[in-house]
C-alpha cells in the first residue's frame, strides 16, 4: 500500500490571492502583447504560431491561477474545436481563394490592391495564431481531465 494520496484525495487547485491578483493584472497585456506579435508577423520578427503560444499562456495562467475547472467551464472543450476549425477552414478560403484567381496555392500577391498582399497575410497568421492557442488550450485541458482519472496505478 503506497503512502501517495490517490487522485480523488489529491487537491489539484490551491487558491493563493498573490496569484490570482497577478494574474488578473498581467493577463490583459500578455493577450495584447500576443495579438500584437500575430499582427505584426508579416513586417517583424513573430506571426501566428509565437502569438497563439502567448495568447494561450494567458489560459494557462487563468488556469493556474483561478483552478482549471472554472477555465473548462468558461472556455468549453466545443469552443476549443470550433476555432481550431473555424480557423482551420479560413486558411484554407483564403490560400484557395489565390488559386481561384489566377494564382499558386497561398500566392497573396494576386490579391492587388494597395498593401492587400500585407493584410491578407496578416489575416492568415491571426488564424494560425487561433489555431495554435486553442490548441494549446485544449491539450491543457485534456491533460487535466487525464490526470483527474485513477486508472489503476496508484498501487
Amino acid at each position: 500500500m503506497s503512502d501517495r494520496p490517490s487522485s480523488s484525495q489529491r487537491q489539484s487547485y490551491i487558491e493563493s490571492s498573490i496569484i490570482m491578483g497577478t494574474v488578473r493584472v498581467v493577463s490583459p497585456f500578455v493577450f495584447t502583447y500576443g495579438l500584437f506579435v500575430m499582427f505584426h508577423g508579416a513586417d517583424s520578427a513573430g506571426g501566428g504560431f509565437q502569438g497563439g503560444v502567448i495568447v494561450a499562456t494567458v489560459m494557462l495562467m487563468l488556469g493556474i491561477a483561478f483552478g482549471i475547472d472554472p477555465v473548462r467551464e468558461w472556455v468549453g472543450e466545443r469552443l476549443l474545436v470550433a476555432i481550431v476549425v473555424g480557423g482551420v477552414t479560413a486558411f484554407l478560403a483564403v490560400a484557395s481563394s489565390t488559386v481561384l484567381l489566377g494564382g499558386a496555392f497561398l500566392d497573396v500577391s494576386v490579391f492587388g490592391g494597395h498593401h492587400a498582399s500585407k493584410y491578407s497575410i496578416e489575416i492568415i497568421e491571426l488564424f494560425i495564431g487561433a489555431i495554435v492557442a486553442s490548441t494549446i488550450t485544449g491539450l491543457f485541458i485534456a491533460i487535466d481531465a487525464g490526470t483527474s482519472d485513477d486508472g489503476g496505478n496508484d498501487k
